[in-house]
């Protein structure tokens, strides 16, 4: 907080009612993020930290990769790459991992969905959809709704229309999921 020539008995002195820029520890508002194109090993890392039910990434390339940044420090990061599925369309992209740190401002997650869909749309013009799924048992689909997304579909732990079972890494969901999809036609610049 900046030195105020005021009373130090004024109770808005020593607790201001609006943080200004810059003065505190922690962003108040996603408008005061930074969000830009990371590094692989750097969201990996945050995903460990951070992820609620899939800590390891074992995957060694991604398609984007993005962070948001406040006074060098991350609250968000998020892994993007071709759709898992062989049964999605391969020109799809789709959203791997998304994390958010528990000190991060209030609407992080929809303030950042919404500059990645901008930047995909700008950085793979012929991506006319972007994918995701939600674990129904820790998320509600919130950032989705928020965003406009669609969901598209929900699976029970066998698969989306499959009956046949899969071997599935330990960092692969196993449990029921939900698809949401954007369609980037749709996306304003």
């Amino acid at each position: 907080m900046r030195a105020m020539n005021l009373s130090g008995d004024s109770i808005r002195v020593v607790h201001p009612l609006f943080q200004e820029e810059g003065d505190g520890s922690i962003p108040i508002s996603p408008l005061q993020l930074h969000f830009a194109k990371c590094h692989l090993d750097t969201v990996k890392t945050l995903n460990e930290h951070f992820h609620s039910r899939l800590p390891i990434f074992r995957q060694t390339m991604a398609l984007a990769c993005y962070a948001a940044i406040y006074a060098n420090r991350y609250y968000a990061a998020a892994i993007w790459s071709n759709p898992s599925s062989a049964m999605i369309n391969q020109s799809w992209i789709e959203l791997k991992r998304f994390v958010i740190t528990d000190d991060a401002p209030k609407n992080t997650a929809s303030k950042m969905i919404s500059w990645m869909v901008k930047q995909i749309k700008k950085e793979y013009p012929a991506c006319p959809r972007l994918i995701s799924y939600q674990d129904p048992i820790v998320h509600d689909g919130t950032i989705y709704k928020a965003s406009n997304w669609i969901c598209t579909g929900s699976r029970k732990s066998g698969g989306f229309s499959s009956t046949k079972r899969r071997f599935r890494y330990q960092d692969q969901a196993k449990g029921d999921k939900i698809r949401w999809e954007f369609r980037l036609a749709d996306a304003g610049d």
